[in-house]
């Protein structure tokens, strides 16, 4: 199982200095990918504190590509119904390129309602305009450069065009989609080269969620084996006092060997990649957290949980 980790994208500590600081550390231990998030909006008054100052993320892996030079970069998940697909297909081209082929393109179809709004999408028949989207993205990225694409659908409409360059990366950006019902999962199995989890998934449980998108990928004539299945580890460091009892401990809240132990039971459970993702702890990233402090901690949890030759 390979090993990422999070820069910081939430709360006060999220900014281009510290995220530089982390993904070159990250690149000098070894560490396969660095990820990002997205989030446009929050709702007024809201009472959660997850996603204060949160940063574009694919402007972010543009910026972290011009300091690293082997590291994986990825975003977990841009939302497709916030893009045209010819937006998104030029600039997940043009950071193909600036990464120098490191993109890992995940997508999602987003959530919240005032997001939506705020970027006037419809919330309507999400996964029949993510099958469309993913088919007008690829059909502009498909074929030689030069060469004239277009795309007819009922959601989306490309006239004759021509798109360069072309993706870097041959056919295209490795394509990770998110999702947690099983018509996401079962996409991901057809049209994408794997699966990303999110933030709240049941990690206890995460192999009937894996399951589920090896059954629809050979069902559509797919090499299951070939697919990746990245974990977004929302992972929460304790002191031995602070932890909580290990029947009461959720999966990636712990001591350090606590969540060592967790990483080799997602593996058993067929996660191929796990990132580290100190963004949803809020002694790292709430209201009251000092930057500081979180940098400190940030850099204490890389020395621990970077990959083992």
């Amino acid at each position: 199982m390979q090993i990422g980790f999070a820069v910081p994208v939430t709360g006060a500590w999220s900014t281009p200095a510290n995220q530089v600081l982390i993904a070159q550390r990250a690149e000098e231990l070894g560490y396969h990918s660095l990820w990002t998030l997205q989030r446009v909006v929050n709702p007024a008054g809201s009472a959660d504190h997850t996603y204060r100052n949160v940063p574009d993320p694919l402007v972010t892996l543009a910026y972290l590509a011009g300091y690293t030079s082997q590291v994986r970069l990825g975003v977990a998940v841009a939302n497709m119904p916030f893009y045209s697909p010819a937006m998104l297909a030029k600039q997940a081209i043009t950071l193909d390129h600036v990464t120098g082929g490191r993109l890992d393109l995940g997508l999602g179809n987003g959530w919240m309602p005032e997001e939506f709004a705020a970027v006037g999408a419809s919330m309507e028949r999400r996964g029949a305009r993510a099958e469309e989207f993913l088919a007008a993205l690829r059909a502009m990225w498909t074929g030689e450069p030069g060469e004239v694409s277009e795309f007819h659908g009922e959601f989306y409409d490309v006239p004759p065009v021509t798109m360069d360059p072309r993706p870097l990366q041959a056919p295209e950006p490795p394509i990770l989609l998110g999702g947690a019902s099983e018509g996401a999962l079962r996409r991901a199995g057809r049209l994408a080269a794997g699966w990303v989890s999110s933030s709240r998934a049941d990690l206890a449980a995460i192999g009937r969620s894996i399951e589920i998108v090896r059954d629809a990928a050979a069902k559509a004539g797919r090499d299951a084996a070939a697919l990746r299945f990245v974990c977004r580890g929302a992972v929460r460091v304790r002191t031995e006092e602070a932890a909580p009892p290990e029947d009461e401990r959720r999966p990636l809240t712990g001591t350090y060997e606590q969540i060592i132990a967790d990483f080799a039971a997602l593996e058993e459970q067929g996660v191929t990649e796990l990132f580290v993702d100190l963004n949803f702890d809020p002694e790292l990233t709430g209201p009251d957290a000092d930057p500081w402090d979180s940098m400190y901690l940030a850099r204490e949890a890389l020395e621990a949980f970077a990959p083992r030759s």
